[in-house]
C-alpha cells in the first residue's frame, strides 16, 4: 500500500497544468522574460494578461526585462502594451517594435533601457544561448545603426551597456553580439499539451523560435510556461509532432479561445497552419492605385525559380500581383518568421501564408537568409539618402525597429526597395498615366537618413543589384550614389521628380519610361514575360568597365540551330564593339541538350579566343556549377563558375582589369 501511494503521488507531481495566475505568481522582481510571438502569432495573451493583472493588484513584480524578436501587438492596445507600466518594466531588447506603440514610446522617452537588434540575430541568439555559446559572430549589421561605430543598437541615452562589438578575422570585419546573460522566464504558446508538458503546434501558423527559447531558458535555470488550447492524455502525442519536449516545460496553461487566436486578424485558418490548401483564384486583385503600380513594377524583376522575401507594408502587394498574373507557381515566396512557399499574407496576418510548402523555425529561416539563400528581397523604404542608405527603423519619436530588414537586405542577392515617392504620395492613376495632385507632402529622398537600417556603401562595395521603385520613378544604386533610370509616363522630370529630391541623382542618359502596362487596369501578361526573354534583350555592354553581359537564364538549347543563333548574335555584337572585352554570363536555369555539349563548348572557345579578355560565369544551382565547370575543364577552358553575379564580377576585377 505504501508503494502504491508513492506511485500515485509521483504521477500527480508530473502534471504541469496550472492556471495563468498560478504560473505568473512564480515571476520575481528583476526577472528577464522572453515573450514569444510575431504580432499575434504564437503570442501567449492569457499569460500576459495575467501578469498585468498581478502587477495592477499587488504592485509586483517590478524591474522586469523583456526580450523578443518581434514586439507583439496590433497597434491597438493588445500584446506587450499590457506590460507597459512604469515600475513593471526596466528594460527591453527586441527586433521589431512597431506593433507596440506604447512600448516604443517608453523606449524613446528614456523610461526604460532599450536595444534594437536585427530580428534574425535575436532569433539565433536564443539558439546560441541555449547551446552555451558566448554569442553570435556575423556580418549582419555592418554599416548600420547596430554597428558599434554607429550606436550599437542602443535606442536611448539611459542605455549604456555595449551588447555589440566589432571584430576582425582574417582581414574581414564582423559583429559579435553577446549571448543573453540571464533568461528567467519564457512565455510560449502551442496547440496541444499533455500533463508531462510535451507541446505540439499543429494549429499554429508559425513555430518561430519556441524550441530554442524553451531550451535557452531551461538551460539558464529559468521557468518555461506554455499556453495551449487543449490538454491530451499522457502518451498519446506523436513524438514527431512534439515541438517543445516536456523536459523543457515547467507549467502549462490552457488559454481561453478569445486569447488564443491564430493571428490578430484570423481566429483559425487551416490553410495557414498547413492542414489544407485553398484555391488562390479566390484572392481578389488589388485596385489600380499607386500601391499596385509599385508592386507591378517590382514584379517585373521576378525571375522563374527564384526564392523571394516580401517585407511588411508596400511589398505585401507583390504577392497579390503575382497571384493575379499567374506567376506564383514560377517563384517561391517566403516570409522571415519561417514560411516557405505559398502566398504570404498581409495586414495583421503578416508573417503567415496560405498553401505554404514548409514552416521552418525562425532561426533556421534566418540561417537560410544570412547564407545567401534569397535570390531577391522586396522591402519597404521610408527614407533614402544620396548614398543609397535606407531608413525604416526610426523617425524622430517614432520607433519601428529594424525587424528582419537588416538580415534580409544585407544578404539577398538582389534587393528592391518599394515605397511611394512622397508621403503622402499625392498621385493618382488616370487613363494609363500618373496624375500629380497639389498639396503638402514630405520628401523621402533626403541628403541623409535619420537612421541607417541599410548601408548603400556596403551594398555597392559588394556589387549588389539594388533598385528603388516608386510610382513616379525608379532609381538604381551605383558606387557613386543613386542613378535615376526610369520615369512614369505623363510626368515632367524637373517639376514632378527632381524638385522633390534633396540631392542631384546621377542621370547618365534620359530616363526611360516605365512600362505602360503597369498603369492600365488589366493583367500585364507577366507570366509570358517571365518565361520568354527575347534574344535581343539578353545582352548588355558597360563601356566604362569594358564588361559584356550575356544572360542565358532560363534558356533551353535543343537544336544545333539554337546554338548557332546564340553564337551569331554574340559574334555580331562583339564585332560592333571593336575590341576585346571582359565577359560575365548568367547560367541560372540554363538547359543544354547533352548531344549539343561539344558544339556549344566549341562556340564558347571560338568566341573566347577572338573577343574575350577574360570570362566568368555564375549560377545559383550547385548542380549546374559542377556540370558546366566539368564540361569546360574537360575541354581545356578555365572553369570560372561562381554562385552569384557579385562573385563573378569580383573575379574579373581581381584578375582581368581592363
Amino acid at each position: 500500500m505504501e508503494l502504491a501511494a508513492d506511485s500515485v503521488a509521483h504521477t500527480r507531481a508530473r502534471n504541469k497544468v496550472v492556471t495563468a495566475a498560478e504560473a505568473v505568481a512564480l515571476i520575481r522582481d528583476d526577472d528577464t522574460i522572453v515573450i514569444e510571438g510575431f504580432a499575434g502569432q504564437c503570442f501567449a495573451e492569457e499569460l500576459t494578461l495575467a501578469l498585468e493583472a498581478r502587477f495592477l493588484q499587488s504592485g509586483s513584480p517590478t524591474g522586469l526585462t523583456i526580450a523578443f524578436a518581434v514586439a507583439q501587438g496590433d497597434r491597438g492596445g493588445r500584446g506587450t502594451e499590457h506590460l507597459c507600466y512604469d515600475g513593471l518594466l526596466k528594460s527591453a531588447l527586441g527586433g521589431h517594435w512597431g506593433m507596440s506603440g506604447r512600448l516604443g514610446q517608453m523606449a524613446v522617452e528614456n523610461r526604460i533601457q532599450a536595444y534594437n537588434l536585427p530580428q534574425g540575430v535575436i532569433a539565433q541568439l536564443f539558439r546560441d544561448t541555449a547551446a552555451g555559446k558566448p554569442g553570435l559572430l556575423t556580418k549582419v549589421g555592418l554599416g548600420t545603426f547596430v554597428d558599434p561605430r554607429h550606436g550599437g543598437g542602443r535606442i536611448n541615452d539611459v542605455t549604456t551597456e555595449d551588447r555589440v562589438s566589432l571584430m576582425e578575422i582574417d582581414g574581414e570585419e564582423y559583429l559579435f553580439y553577446k549571448a543573453f546573460e540571464r533568461l528567467d522566464v519564457a512565455f510560449l504558446r502551442g496547440t496541444t499539451a499533455d500533463p508531462d508538458g510535451n507541446v505540439t503546434m499543429e494549429r499554429e501558423a508559425l513555430t518561430l523560435e519556441a524550441r530554442a527559447v524553451a531550451t535557452a531558458v531551461h538551460n539558464k535555470g529559468g521557468l518555461v510556461i506554455v499556453q495551449v488550447e487543449r490538454i491530451a492524455d499522457s502518451g498519446v502525442l506523436k513524438p514527431h509532432d512534439v515541438v517543445i519536449p516536456g523536459v523543457l516545460v515547467d507549467c502549462v496553461v490552457v488559454g481561453r479561445p478569445e486569447h488564443h487566436t491564430q493571428t490578430w486578424a484570423t481566429g483559425y485558418s487551416a490553410a495557414m497552419s498547413g492542414e489544407l490548401r485553398v484555391p488562390l483564384a479566390s484572392i481578389p486583385p488589388l485596385p489600380l492605385d499607386e500601391r499596385k503600380v509599385i508592386a507591378r513594377r517590382a514584379a517585373m524583376e521576378l525571375r522563374p525559380n527564384s526564392v523571394v522575401n516580401l517585407g511588411i507594408g508596400m511589398p505585401e502587394g507583390l504577392a497579390a500581383v503575382a497571384a493575379e498574373e499567374g506567376v506564383l507557381d514560377l517563384i517561391t515566396l517566403t516570409a522571415e518568421p519561417g514560411v516557405i512557399g505559398g502566398m504570404p499574407l498581409g495586414g495583421l496576418d503578416f508573417g503567415s501564408a496560405v498553401n505554404g510548402q514548409a514552416i521552418l523555425d525562425q532561426p533556421a529561416q534566418f540561417d537560410f537568409y544570412d547564407g545567401g539563400g534569397l535570390d531577391a528581397a522586396f522591402l519597404g523604404m521610408a527614407q533614402v539618402d544620396v548614398h543609397g542608405n535606407v531608413n525604416v527603423s526610426r523617425f524622430g519619436p517614432k520607433l519601428a525597429g529594424s525587424g528582419g530588414f537588416i538580415n534580409i537586405s544585407q544578404n539577398a542577392k538582389q534587393v528592391l526597395f518599394l515605397g511611394t515617392f512622397l508621403a503622402p504620395c499625392r498621385t493618382r492613376i488616370e487613363a494609363g498615366r500618373i496624375v500629380v495632385d497639389d498639396g503638402v507632402a514630405a520628401p523621402k529622398f533626403l541628403l541623409d537618413v535619420e537612421q541607417r537600417t541599410f548601408s548603400g556603401a556596403y551594398a555597392a562595395a559588394e556589387g549588389k543589384p539594388v533598385l528603388f521603385v516608386t510610382e513616379r520613378c525608379v532609381f538604381r544604386l551605383t558606387p557613386e550614389g543613386l542613378e535615376l533610370i526610369e520615369i512614369a509616363p505623363g510626368l515632367d522630370l524637373e517639376r514632378d521628380v527632381l524638385a522633390h529630391v534633396a540631392f542631384t541623382p546621377l542621370i547618365n542618359s534620359d530616363p526611360v519610361l516605365m512600362d505602360g502596362r503597369i498603369f492600365l487596369d488589366a493583367p500585364m501578361g507577366l507570366h509570358h514575360d517571365l518565361l520568354t526573354v527575347p534574344l535581343e534583350a539578353r545582352f548588355g555592354y558597360d563601356p566604362e568597365r569594358n564588361i559584356f553581359f550575356l544572360n542565358m537564364e532560363g534558356m533551353t538549347l535543343r537544336t544545333q540551330a539554337d546554338v548557332d543563333e546564340i553564337y551569331a548574335e554574340v559574334d555580331r555584337r562583339m564585332a560592333a564593339i571593336g575590341h576585346k572585352v571582359r565577359v560575365v554570363v548568367n547560367y541560372d536555369n540554363f538547359d543544354l541538350s547533352p548531344e549539343l555539349t561539344d558544339r556549344y563548348i566549341s562556340a564558347i572557345r571560338a568566341l573566347s579566343d577572338r573577343y574575350y579578355l577574360g570570362v566568368t560565369r555564375y549560377t545559383t544551382s550547385s548542380f549546374m556549377r559542377l556540370k558546366l565547370g566539368g564540361n569546360l575543364s574537360d575541354r581545356g577552358i578555365a572553369p570560372y563558375v561562381y554562385e552569384s553575379r557579385a562573385e563573378a564580377l569580383g573575379w574579373l576585377d581581381d584578375h582581368q582589369n581592363p
